[in-house]
């Protein structure tokens, strides 16, 4: 069965779910602990003091708070990013005057994946300020900025549409588009040229899980796991679906 563009950016949108939430649900722990010491820098000394103060006054589940925005952040972010992704990659093929089926350059690769993060930026942006809020509120509980009972999602929402209107869900979207663009360009640079090092006259579609991390040993502690299992999520899922659609 021929793949038409709707189809394709189905399974690139599901793939891309799929991805985003291996990634929200293996480094959740490690986001919670940055966006703790980054907005309350004097409160802490460092990530293991952060780590184990929280463990202390919230238990186990206070690394978990914000859960649930995370995964509609992530979830919307990449499955917004991969579906973009595909289209962003037609886009690359037109400008540098290439077949529709040409494999693109790891640069132009990067290219793509970098148009597309601006796109995700707009799904990213709301659902990022809900779950920055819930997972800081007890130290905001704590230094009286809120009261007790606003620490639900629900409320969360309630207090930025009151104060700011729909709008405020979009403040600092300019800072998000900085930090998105020119990362993703990195990102998918980076995986593009991970997976050539490691293929080694091989297809790169040939590569096992084991050298997808390996191409990720360098950066932080929660980018090893999270996008480790980010494109590992992708990857197989996307294949598995594209399989079953070639298939019939």
């Amino acid at each position: 069965m021929k793949s038409s563009p709707g189809i394709q950016a189905v399974i690139d949108l599901t793939a891309g779910a799929a991805g985003g939430t291996a990634c929200v649900l293996t480094g959740q722990p490690f986001d919670t602990i940055k966006v703790k010491m980054q907005t309350f820098p004097n409160l802490y000394k460092g990530f293991t003091d952060c780590f184990l103060k929280t463990y202390t006054q919230v238990g186990l589940r206070g690394f978990y708070r914000g859960t649930g925005p995370a995964l509609m952040a992530y979830v919307a972010e990449n499955s917004v990013l991969f579906m973009c992704y595909g289209f962003c990659q037609q886009f690359v093929r037109k400008m540098a005057g290439l077949d529709k089926q040409a494999k693109l350059s790891d640069l132009q690769t990067a290219a793509a994946g970098s148009f597309a993060s601006a796109f995700a930026a707009l799904a990213l942006c709301p659902t990022e300020l809900v779950k920055c809020r819930l997972q800081t509120m007890y130290e905001m509980e704590m230094s009286g900025k809120i009261a007790k009972s606003h620490n639900t999602i629900w409320s969360v929402v309630k207090s930025i549409l009151k104060k700011d209107g729909p709008l405020g869900f979009y403040h600092g979207l300019s800072s998000t588009l900085l930090q998105e663009v020119p990362g993703y360009f990195f990102f998918f640079g980076g995986y593009e040229l991970s997976r050539s090092f490691f293929a080694s006259g091989r297809s790169k579609d040939e590569l096992g899980i084991a050298a997808l991390y390996s191409g990720l040993k360098a950066t932080m502690i929660r980018a090893v796991p999270a996008n480790g299992a980010l494109f590992v999520v992708y990857e197989y899922s996307r294949k598995m679906m594209m399989s079953r659609l070639e298939a019939h």
